[in-house]
């Protein structure tokens, strides 16, 4: 069959990676290269070359199974990398790192501090009680009114749930407070976050992220399109009609979008009122990743200094703020120090800058948690099928879960139409689906 995947991030990519075994897929990417958040940068320092990742960056051996399945498969290396957390107020001079108790109070006048005893406090109480709500169905409730109904302190709220959540999902403060309280909880057990110690090991892939997706592209028998923006899909009785930019027009026998979902529905010639109320649920917010070597927006004490380092700015407004140590995280052995700031650019002197690179990333709310289980509802109408993040937390887990889900509906579909091939296209799914 002739099957058309739009868009080359790991969604796109793994669907396209098992469909081309016995289907004649055509990949279409509206950027420059394959990988979409998958974005390594070489960097020339002082005539040595540094593979520096700038998106996707680490996975564990918890929760990421079926990445790690295919990473196997496919022989890519990984290697230990670490996840600690700090915070430096921006207003107080505030410092932190989670790491250990003495990192804790790499501050030390944070001992006799009763709002930082008092957040310490709440940390223990929130990562002992909110697993309550996993026994609830309660997709309604958001962590603002969770907080709230149960009495945790400014300082819990403002100096650590709220930078935590911000960091992993590169939200704004508004739309953290409405995340789904159930939602968020769940994140956070599937990942340790709530144990203090009993947590997983991350990983980083040997040589930079972009290395799996080379041993994809290697082992994919597609034709893939670069810089080949989509224009319209429109679906019709016996087949799928591509139009991209440059006015081609492609037919395919069936459709796989693994764009982000508003992309998806803006491309959409004649969508359902399913497809136009599932897709419109999940809106993005716009992140500028920065790859600098400004140390200053490091932590002033270097035992407050971690893999992670949030920004609380003096405008909590303002978008997310937060600085990765890629020296840390890839275990780079370099006579500089590596680091990848979300947003923040103002603090950045900009002669350390080396390049600026814009991504987007799913706010989920209430709406867009309850738009997931409907994901069948619209997976396999109209001969077009959808697999990306948004579909779960947002992660790279999440896009290889989902492009196989969309492969098993595929499968099921054919067989029920009595199309199917001998062979199935779909793995085994060890991952719950949200």
């Amino acid at each position: 069959m002739r099957i058309g995947v739009i868009g080359a991030g790991i969604a796109g990519l793994y669907a396209a990676w098992r469909l081309s075994r016995q289907h004649q897929v055509t990949v279409f990417e509206a950027g420059n290269y394959p990988g979409g958040h998958t974005n390594t940068i070489d960097v020339d320092w002082q005539g040595t070359q540094y593979a520096v990742d700038t998106g996707f960056i680490v996975f564990n051996d918890w929760t990421y199974p079926n990445f790690i399945a295919m990473l196997r498969e496919l022989g890519v290396e990984w290697q230990p990398s670490n996840m600690s957390f700090s915070l430096r107020c921006e207003r107080t001079g505030l410092e932190y790192n989670g790491t250990s108790l003495n990192a804790l109070f790499a501050q030390r006048s944070n001992i006799v501090s009763p709002s930082f005893l008092r957040m310490i406090y709440d940390i223990l109480r929130f990562n002992r009680e909110s697993r309550a709500l996993l026994k609830t169905n309660d997709n309604k409730l958001t962590l603002n009114e969770y907080l709230r109904a149960n009495g945790y302190s400014q300082s819990f709220a403002e100096r650590y749930i709220l930078p935590m959540g911000r960091a992993i999902w590169s939200a704004e403060a508004d739309a953290m407070l409405s995340f789904p309280a159930r939602f968020f909880v769940d994140f956070f057990e599937r990942h340790g976050f709530l144990n203090i110690d009993n947590r997983p090991q991350w990983q980083a892939v040997k040589g930079g992220s972009r290395e799996y997706v080379r041993k994809l592209m290697a082992s994919m028998k597609a034709d893939v399109r670069l810089s080949t923006p989509i224009e319209s899909i429109r679906r019709r009785t016996h087949e799928v009609e591509v139009c991209t930019n440059k006015g081609e027009v492609h037919r395919f026998d069936h459709i796989f979008i693994a764009c982000h979902s508003d992309q998806a529905l803006d491309m959409l010639s004649d969508p359902s009122p399913a497809e136009r109320e599932v897709l419109k649920a999940f809106p993005y917010a716009a992140n500028e990743a920065i790859l600098h070597t400004d140390t200053s927006l490091l932590p002033r004490r270097p035992l407050a200094r971690a893999a992670w380092n949030y920004h609380a700015l003096k405008n909590p407004q303002q978008p997310v703020a937060l600085t990765y140590d890629m020296n840390i995280l890839q275990t780079l052995d370099a006579p500089t120090r590596f680091l990848v700031t979300l947003n923040h650019a103002d603090a950045i002197d900009p002669s350390k800058i080396i390049q600026r690179i814009a991504y987007h990333h799913p706010v989920y709310l209430p709406q867009g948690v309850a738009a997931q289980a409907r994901h069948r509802e619209v997976n396999g109408a109209r001969r077009t099928y959808y697999c990306g993040a948004y579909w779960r937390y947002g992660f790279h887990e999440d896009g290889v879960v989902t492009a196989m889900r969309a492969l098993e509906h595929f499968q099921w579909d054919l067989t029920s139409r009595g199309e199917a091939t001998p062979e199935s296209q779909a793995q085994p799914v060890t991952a719950s689906v949200a």
